[in-house]
């Protein structure tokens, strides 16, 4: 387990205060005028959940389009078992997966940058096989530098530039699958803090720079289409990499905002113990102070089912 898993719930603690205590200032500015839904959040087991929430949204065609390459980034960094809940649910990525080619995908690649051995995180977390039978669709672990591609990152303040999958800079449409967990270094670990499995040095994110920021920034330059996160269970303690506690929560939470799914995804279930909300996250505030997403729940318009 390297130095990033070890849980440090009196740091989360301090940094939630911290993040409150930054005000409310910011402004959304995402419009969701063709939409008549912020979010989606579906109760039920993971893939008549995840197809409702694609149904809410007009359906997969509605991002996917005949012969594009899409890439799905689900979380499978960590060589564990759907059951630990440290990587997405392997029938929630093949659900998608599956959506994708009926919608005339004439590829989609499932990437990651695993952070445990490549061949034991596919094979363990269970997505591989659950997409065996897909025509059309490759599990990928990507853990070798000449895959990634140096981009600069404009509007940056603590990163002017970062190494980003190659595929991902390439391809029509990128779907975030990120699971509910928790993390020591940022609290929870969600749809933009799962996009740092795009990157190559993410050492530098902890070492280097205010990582908040450094999220922040990140999510300037790679911004998918659409975030859909496995609530299904969130481990509550002992992020990233568990063992930790894992609460059932039964839940599919969708949205073209980024923002928007991560701040409700804070609200599921007690972090370390304790409620929180969007606002208490670092990574979050800043995001929405910068302009990419609605951080208030209680603002946004949300489609609530229970199948």
């Amino acid at each position: 387990m390297d130095k990033h898993e070890k849980i440090t719930r009196r740091r989360f603690l301090k940094m939630a205060a911290a993040g409150a205590a930054l005000g409310v200032a910011g402004r959304p500015s995402f419009s969701f005028a063709k939409e008549e839904y912020d979010l989606a959040v579906i109760s039920g087991e993971p893939v008549a959940a995840t197809k409702k929430a694609l149904e809410v949204f007009g359906g997969i065609s509605r991002f996917v389009k005949k012969g594009i390459r899409v890439v799905l980034k689900p979380n499978m960094s960590f060589a564990r078992t759907p059951d630990v809940g440290t990587t997405t649910h392997p029938l929630v990525v093949a659900t998608v997966a599956e959506a994708c080619i009926r919608a005339g995908a004439r590829q989609v690649l499932i990437l990651d940058y695993t952070l445990h051995r490549a061949e034991l995180c596919l094979e363990r977390t269970g997505i591989r096989e659950a997409c065996r039978n897909i025509s059309g669709v490759y599990v990928q672990a990507v853990q070798e530098r000449k895959f990634f591609k140096e981009i600069p990152i404009p509007q940056g303040k603590v990163l002017d530039r970062v190494e980003v999958i190659k595929e991902v800079l390439d391809c029509d449409v990128l779907i975030n699958l990120p699971v509910a967990k928790s993390h020591s270094a940022t609290g929870v670990s969600l749809g933009i803090k799962g996009l740092m499995g795009l990157i190559w040095d993410r050492e530098s994110f902890h070492s280097r720079v205010n990582i908040n920021h450094a999220l922040s920034d990140l999510a300037t330059v790679i911004k998918p289409q659409l975030t859909i996160l496995d609530a299904t269970r969130a481990l509550t303690t002992g992020g990233p990499g568990g063992p930790g506690k894992v609460i059932k929560t039964d839940l599919i939470i969708a949205g073209t905002d980024p923002v928007a799914v991560d701040s409700y995804g804070v609200s599921i279930a007690p972090w370390y113990g304790q409620n929180f909300k969007g606002r208490q996250v670092e990574h979050l505030l800043f995001a929405h102070q910068r302009g990419m997403g609605k951080i208030d729940t209680d603002q946004l318009k949300i489609y609530k089912g229970t199948l």
